[in-house]
């Protein structure tokens, strides 16, 4: 039977989601411990390996708030049952990762797949914070809020976001539907916030980077979109850091 789980974590201490053979990775931790606590034995009797699947790559350092995986178990997992290993899941992950819930789903479903969009927000202090500072990205420089806005429109006006992609990546083309990309501005932060069908490896955060050089001003609109036309990594800007982008939302039918 297949299910989906539900959860949550702080990149800080991953080498992001994908399982590494040398580093510490999110997607490898969970494996740990769902295998451990399930228990399921091949025919020598030894512990088979549970496998998850995640609805997404995630890089280094990168956080996700509401994050979906599945994974397959060769015996019925009851309500009872599923509510505990939660609870033991949780018990006995670090604190960097939680688990919401598990729930069954059709054999067919897939965390991948079947997701509709996602949604990222990456976070940027323009005033010193006490608090915030180790999820956000520290900018001094006066930003032009509403030119960055005006180039992050036109993200939605294109398809093709080459030059906001790691080059050789395995992916079939660089093509992504953005529907949503907006700064917003609350007291001393602002939050990019970006929802598409799918996105690249590293593409948000070379967005980010980018156009805060049109808010700097040393961009212009027209550049941002000459810089997407050019399908050219080395023409766009540095990519922000990792530490203050989260994956906010999984939309599912």
């Amino acid at each position: 039977m297949r299910y989906f789980m539900r959860l949550a974590f702080n990149g800080t201490p991953f080498f992001g989601w994908q399982m590494q053979p040398k580093n510490v990775s999110v997607q490898g931790t969970i494996e740990n411990a769902l295998s451990l606590l399930l228990q399921v034995r091949d025919e020598q009797g030894q512990c088979e390996r549970i496998a998850i699947t995640g609805c997404g790559r995630t890089d280094t350092g990168v956080h996700a708030r509401d994050y979906t995986a599945h994974f397959d178990c060769p015996f019925e997992l009851e309500e009872d049952r599923r509510r505990q290993l939660v609870n033991k899941l949780n018990s006995f992950l670090p604190k960097e990762i939680v688990i919401f819930d598990i729930f069954p789903v059709a054999d067919t479903a897939h965390a991948r797949f079947d997701a509709i969009d996602r949604t990222y927000r990456y976070y940027v202090n323009i005033k010193k914070d006490a608090f915030t500072f180790p999820y956000a990205y520290r900018i001094f420089e006066k930003l032009d809020v509403e030119k960055m806005n005006e180039a992050a429109q036109l993200l939605l006006q294109n398809e093709d976001f080459t030059s906001f992609s790691k080059v050789h990546t395995q992916v079939n083309n660089m093509r992504c539907k953005v529907t949503r990309a907006q700064w917003l501005q609350k007291d001393g932060q602002l939050v990019f916030e970006i929802t598409a069908n799918r996105f690249l490896r590293n593409m948000v955060r070379a967005i980010v980077g980018t156009l805060l050089q049109v808010g700097k001003g040393r961009l212009s609109v027209n550049d941002f979109q000459q810089i997407i036309l050019k399908k050219n990594r080395c023409e766009a800007g540095d990519s922000a850091p990792a530490h203050a982008l989260f994956l906010e939302n999984v939309r599912y039918e």
